[in-house]
């Protein structure tokens, strides 16, 4: 099984993210549950949500303590929450973040990656300039840096999921997918 949490902040997309995750993880012939954390939080509230992804049907139904993967939309949550904390011996982080990875300092046994998902949501007015909802642009790195699904059903979940600028965050995507190389560590 294939656990994945992402952190973000209320508005930015983390639960829906993780909902296209799980429907194009389900499209290429895999079991996937998704859900978020979070109660009655504000917009700009740190948030948390999760998916699973396995060949075979998915009974746990808990929060992912020690997560694969771990997303991160708002790099600010780096400096004041815990956001790597359970992530398994050679697990993956990507960063929503201009900085360099170092920046971070993120322990030797992981892999790490900054990539820029706010100019890309802005290039294709996701949200505001102020407040890029970035929640697909990371998506599209995502896959190309860990390999979990491919990028055609990723963006067919997305044209069936998103309702409004359905075009412009398919495009942010495949952007984002081939802009990321795959440096590690």
């Amino acid at each position: 099984m294939i656990e994945i949490r992402m952190h973000g902040r209320g508005g930015q997309g983390a639960a829906i993210a993780c909902k296209i995750l799980a429907l194009a993880v389900f499209k290429e012939g895999k079991y996937a549950q998704s859900f978020p954390a979070f109660g009655v939080e504000r917009r700009g509230a740190p948030v948390v949500a999760y998916t699973r992804i396995d060949t075979k049907p998915i009974q746990l139904r808990c929060e992912i303590y020690e997560p694969d993967h771990i997303i991160v939309l708002d790099p600010t949550l780096m400096l004041s929450t815990n956001v790597i904390g359970g992530l398994k011996k050679g697990g993956t982080i990507l960063i929503n973040s201009n900085l360099a990875e170092s920046f971070f300092k993120i322990p030797e046994e992981f892999r790490s990656k900054c990539f820029d998902a706010n100019t890309i949501a802005v290039k294709y007015h996701l949200g505001t300039k102020t407040i890029p909802i970035v929640n697909t642009a990371i998506l599209g790195a995502f896959v190309k840096y860990t390999g979990v699904l491919s990028i055609d059903k990723l963006s067919e979940a997305i044209e069936e999921t998103v309702p409004s600028r359905t075009k412009e965050n398919v495009e942010a995507v495949r952007e984002s997918y081939d802009l990321l190389t795959q440096q590690t560590k």
